[in-house]
């Protein structure tokens, strides 16, 4: 991974290949999370400083550490995330031939570029797929993007089951976690009125989660007298980030930002709808962690957005860029107690049945394994469960 602070996607995951007999090695720029994993007698840590935006000589300086890392520790698989890190791994993984080179597609971020932005991210995205042995997409939206744009042939790029990076822990986010006391003198302490409907937003605090159509589709709310509340959880990405806060808060409704929040699985206790405007995702894994909550969504019908929702069953998805309608949708449940308890159910059965952790991990798992030569993959089984 590029950064460490993206370690947490893969929660659980180096953990389960050890646990098959893997030997395994994570890399990402040095921070806590890094450092956390270093501490483990499971897993071994590198630290290779990269930079998420294009820096050339810097790039370059990573590339060749790359390099001297993958030469080093002569992996069988290299299993890469991220646009930095899979560009970097790969190339690095090509270079040193390393059998199998595994590209998890999370994202295009170039869906929201423009201009030359753009085109160098298509250019990179290429590169890096045309370089893998296979690309591992996280959602079908996000394959049916990619296959769209020729990014790589068709055949190359694969979705695990129902898609998602690493699911989600069903026991850890469930509804009721907290009892209603407690998620009373949670809302207090917060500055939200207990007696009021809380409208959700879980993410990174950029233009491109959708903030500018939550801010329009509060004010629809309020002209609608719907008295609703807006709990924003994470922190601010960039300035367009800070700008989307400042017209959020001047809506007029109750807006609370509490930045980034270690407790994901208590914040959704607080939530009534949980709301995920975003113009792009790879799969959004806060629907997962709201659904396996109880809690309803209303998101657009983005990349990434439209997979962790049944229209109609288990929330609602609307146009991309309609604030009228995301109004609509979030008022119907805000309105309708029992409709909304009805969605957070089915979201959470559907949660169940498709994201469970450690389904998804073992997908993940028997993927790495298939992934090897014949010759090394025979010694892989027998230390660990055999395929089906």
């Amino acid at each position: 991974m590029t950064i460490d602070d993206s370690l947490q996607f893969l929660r659980g995951f180096p953990e389960l290949l050890a646990s098959r007999g893997w030997d395994v090695h994570l890399v990402s720029t040095n921070g806590p999370r890094l450092a956390a994993y270093a501490e483990s007698s499971r897993v071994v840590t590198h630290a290779v400083r990269m930079e998420r935006d294009p820096r050339p000589i810097r790039d370059a300086a990573a590339l060749m550490r790359w390099v001297a890392l993958i030469r080093r520790v002569k992996p069988d698989v290299a299993y890469v995330g991220t646009p930095k890190a899979g560009l970097l791994g790969i190339i690095a993984g090509w270079v040193t031939r390393v059998p199998a080179r595994i590209y998890v597609l999370r994202g295009l971020r170039l869906e929201t570029a423009t201009g030359r932005q753009r085109q160098l991210l298509i250019g990179l995205e290429k590169l890096t797929m045309r370089l893998a042995t296979s690309v591992i997409c996280v959602s079908d939206s996000l394959r049916e993007v990619a296959v769209d744009m020729r990014l790589a042939p068709p055949r190359k790029l694969i979705v695990l089951g129902a898609g998602s990076s690493n699911g989600v822990d069903v026991d850890l986010f469930r509804p009721n976690r907290l009892p209603a006391a407690e998620r009373v003198h949670a809302l207090v302490e917060l500055g939200l009125n207990p007696t009021q409907p809380v409208i959700g937003f879980v993410g990174r605090l950029t233009r491109d989660k959708g903030l500018d159509e939550l801010a329009d589709a509060l004010v629809v709310l309020g002209a609608n007298g719907v008295e609703a509340q807006l709990l924003i959880v994470g922190g601010v990405d960039d300035p367009s980030g800070e700008l989307a806060t400042r017209r959020l808060a001047a809506t007029g409704a109750r807006v609370v930002a509490t930045g980034y929040r270690n407790d994901p699985e208590n914040v959704y206790q607080l939530m009534t709808v949980l709301c995920l405007p975003s113009h792009r995702e790879g799969f959004a894994n806060v629907s997962l962690e709201a659904a396996a909550s109880g809690v309803p969504i209303v998101g657009s019908n983005a990349t990434g957005v439209r997979d962790g929702i049944v229209d109609g069953r288990t929330g609602f998805t609307v146009p991309l860029g309609a604030p009228e309608r995301l109004a609509a949708a979030i008022e119907a449940l805000l309105r309708d107690d029992a409709l909304a308890e009805q969605f957070g159910a089915a979201a959470r059965e559907r949660v169940i049945a498709m994201f469970d952790r450690g389904k998804v991990q073992e997908l993940y798992a028997d993927a790495m394994t298939s992934a090897l030569p014949p010759d090394r993959r025979r010694a892989a089984l027998t230390v660990s469960d055999p395929l089906p």
